[in-house]
């Protein structure tokens, strides 16, 4: 068989994806014949033992699975953390495969969350030249103006980076005897991290509750907090064509 890539052969093994390879293989956590990988090590899944975390990885896996995830706050996307904190995978055990978070929530943000180990389609989904849409819902404190509307819509930096532009419309207003606030409408196309928390305090606007609720045409829906489903096939076919 011809060689490959070892971060291909580990993508099209379902077990991450090439960039997320590339980090494992640089902390130590991938060994070929039993030494560690280098990036760009060329295999050949015939006649080489590739591991993954310990586990001898077959070049003929291809259960794939798709499920999408309602995160609570309070959980880190990641399979573990160093701090001891919940997080997502702890989540989705009952799966029974090993699965990862395509793109990422931050703790204190909450919704839909897409978990696979097709290697392929995250990769292409976390592509920065990728152009499905991420839709949150974003809780301010206070009524926010048409001023504040168009300068969270304009072009803006963030970290030294120029954004792509979000699209942003008021959702709702909510008022009680207390305190009063509005729901954003927000549509993204890139995810820089924590971009909307960056976007939102660069104006001025305090966030007291961002959740993501879509991705693409694929809703949260009556998910409930802390429970995931598995993807339709259509939902599937979806994102490999967008």
């Amino acid at each position: 068989m011809a060689e490959i890539r070892i971060q291909k052969f580990l993508s099209d093994a379902g077990v991450v994806s090439r960039r997320a390879a590339e980090r494992e293989i640089l902390r130590g956590g991938v060994k070929v014949n039993g030494h560690s990988a280098e990036i760009g090590q060329k295999i050949d899944p015939e006649r080489d033992t590739v591991e993954y975390l310990g586990r001898i990885v077959k070049s003929d896996f291809k259960r794939y699975v798709y499920i999408m995830l309602n995160k609570p706050r309070g959980y880190v996307t990641t399979l573990s953390d160093e701090r001891g904190r919940p997080t997502v995978a702890e989540l989705c055990e009952s799966v029974g495969e090993r699965i990862y978070p395509v793109g990422r929530l931050d703790m204190d943000s909450d919704g839909l969350l897409l978990l696979t180990n097709d290697g392929e389609l995250a990769n292409k989904l976390t592509h920065p030249r990728h152009s499905i849409p991420k839709i949150y819902n974003v809780e301010v404190r206070g009524k926010i103006d048409a001023e504040t509307i168009k300068r969270l819509s304009s072009p803006m930096t963030i970290d030294g980076y120029k954004i792509r532009p979000v699209k942003v419309a008021i959702a709702e207003m909510k008022q009680s005897p207390r305190h009063e606030t509005t729901i954003l409408r927000m549509e993204l196309y890139e995810g820089r991290n924590r971009q909307i928390r960056k976007m939102c305090e660069s104006v001025g606007v305090e966030i007291i509750r961002l959740t993501r609720v879509a991705i693409g045409n694929i809703t949260l829906g009556n998910l409930k907090s802390g429970d995931f489903r598995h993807l339709t096939r259509s939902q599937v076919e979806y994102l490999k064509n967008c």
